[in-house]
Formats: C-alpha cells, sequence, structure tokens
C-alpha cells in the first residue's frame, strides 16, 4: 500500500472584521465627499442626487454577521455640510456558535452640520449574540436624526428568536456635553423580555428615534398621530439642546415600517426618506 500525505485542513470559520469611514465638506454650494476608506466586507457607495444631502449606502459585503464578526462605520460631515446615511439591505445577525458578533458607529458633525443616520433594520436570528455601539459627537448647532429599527425574527419566513442576546449602547454628545445616553439589552431569554407588557407585549418588531433640533418640541403632535398607541414620543432639553425621542413596536417589520416610513419622512424634512427605502 502506497503511503499518502494526509493534508491537515483548518476548518475554523473565517471571520469578518471590516471598517469604513467617509467625510463629507459643504464646498461650492453643495455637500461632497472628501474622504473615503474601505477596507474588508465594509463598502460604501453614493448614488447621484439632485442636490441636497449627501447621499451615502453602506453594504455589508459578507451578507450578515455571525458570533466573532466585527464591523465598523466611521462617518464625519463637516461645518454646513448635509448627509444622509442608509444600508442597501437589512442587516441580518445569525445564529451565533461561539463569541457575539459587534458593530460599532460613531459620527460626528461640525458646526451648522447635518446627518441623518436611517438603517434598514436589524434582523435577530434565533441564538444569535449581538453588541452594536453608537457613539455620536454633534457641534453645539449640529442637528442628527439617528434611527435604529431590530425585528426579532421573520414571521413571513415562520422563524422566531426566542433565545439569544441583543444589547445596543447610544452615547450622543453635543458640544461636549452628553445628551442622550441608553443601554438597551435582552437575553437570553428574549422572546420572554418581548412578551412583558411594560416591553412591547409580544410584539417582535422595534425602534427608536432620536432627533436632536433646536425646535423639537413643534414636531411632537404630529409624530404622536403617526405613531399611534403602539409606543410614545415627547420631547425636552438637555441644556441649549432639544431633543425628540420616540419609540415604535409592532407585531412584524411591515407593521413597523407602514409607521417608520412617514415618522422619517416628518423628521428629515425635504430631504425625506433615502432611495432604497420602500415598502
Amino acid at each position: 500500500m502506497s503511503s499518502q500525505t494526509i493534508e491537515t485542513v483548518d476548518r475554523s470559520l473565517q471571520r469578518v472584521s471590516a471598517s469604513a469611514r467617509l467625510s463629507a465638506s459643504f464646498i461650492d454650494g453643495r455637500t461632497r465627499l472628501a474622504r473615503l476608506y474601505q477596507d474588508g466586507a465594509a463598502k460604501i457607495r453614493m448614488p447621484q442626487t439632485d442636490g441636497g444631502p449627501l447621499e451615502a449606502i453602506l453594504i455589508n459585503t459578507a451578507g450578515g454577521l455571525t458570533g466573532g464578526d466585527r464591523i465598523g462605520w466611521e462617518i464625519a460631515i463637516g461645518a454646513g455640510a448635509s448627509a444622509t446615511i442608509t444600508t442597501q439591505a437589512c442587516e441580518k445577525v445569525y445564529k451565533a456558535n461561539s463569541g457575539r458578533a459587534e458593530a460599532s458607529v460613531q459620527l460626528s458633525v461640525a458646526t451648522g452640520g447635518r446627518i441623518a443616520w436611517l438603517p434598514q433594520e436589524t434582523i435577530v436570528f434565533e441564538r444569535a449574540a449581538f453588541m452594536r455601539r453608537l457613539d455620536v459627537e454633534l457641534a453645539h448647532d449640529a442637528e442628527a436624526l439617528i434611527v435604529e429599527a431590530t425585528i426579532f425574527g421573520r414571521l413571513a419566513m415562520g422563524e422566531s428568536a426566542v433565545n439569544g442576546s441583543f444589547h445596543d449602547r447610544w452615547r450622543i454628545r453635543s458640544g461636549g456635553r452628553m445628551v442622550h445616553a441608553e443601554d438597551f439589552s435582552m437575553g437570553p431569554k428574549i422572546a420572554g423580555t418581548l412578551a412583558r407588557s411594560a416591553v412591547t407585549g409580544g410584539d417582535i418588531a422595534v425602534a427608536t428615534v432620536l432627533f436632536i433640533t433646536p425646535e423639537p418640541e413643534r414636531l411632537v403632535d404630529a409624530a404622536r398621530a403617526i405613531i399611534g398607541d403602539q409606543g410614545g414620543v415627547s420631547a425636552w432639553r438637555v441644556g441649549r439642546t432639544g431633543k425628540l425621542l420616540a419609540r415604535l413596536h409592532a407585531g412584524d417589520g411591515y407593521s413597523l415600517r407602514k409607521r417608520l416610513v412617514p415618522l422619517i419622512e416628518l423628521l428629515n424634512g425635504q430631504a425625506g426618506l433615502p432611495k432604497v427605502w420602500s415598502l
């Protein structure tokens, strides 16, 4: 019998380690791309727009995240510039065999600038483990509209997220002062937590909307009319900074989006909704 050389195969799963950075400046009367950096599965594309804010679309070419994956986005908006940032599709967080998936977002806006952070929904699958960090630094007179929506399972596909872990951490500063901080965490029994009447009463789709703007009070009544009784909205001030905070929940992603879309259109003014969003 002839001898054979047996080659050892490394069966460890390949992990995503990706990051991308974008900066925009106000030049010759419009917002223009200043710098762009992309590494690994993190890509950024910019469709042509007819004036108005710069629009950037974030893409994770890995097709989703699982335990051990890391992806980071960094967006810097210069003085007087305006940008709308969204994603090509919903981000999917799959079952984690070990570790957790992590996403980090760093946003900064200089004086007189504005950013609308409008990613499409994050879909959390059964036994997923996910940590997201959102850090925002605003000049004292900068505006920011920040939206994060999450769906725990996909009813249309017969999928549910009963078990797993999910942690969403936000830190927003304006003029160097902390104006909003929250840590939303669930697990290991996700479905059990959502079932509580003080949480969503069993609804699997949730969204948080934060709008840092000088006069948030003028938008409260219109926002409440859109949200209805499945959520709430309030506005107040932290020092000189005004903010509107809304939370929504629904039985499925489509029902959530039917209210989230008009709410974004209300708060985002003439910039409206990113082209890739649709019902």
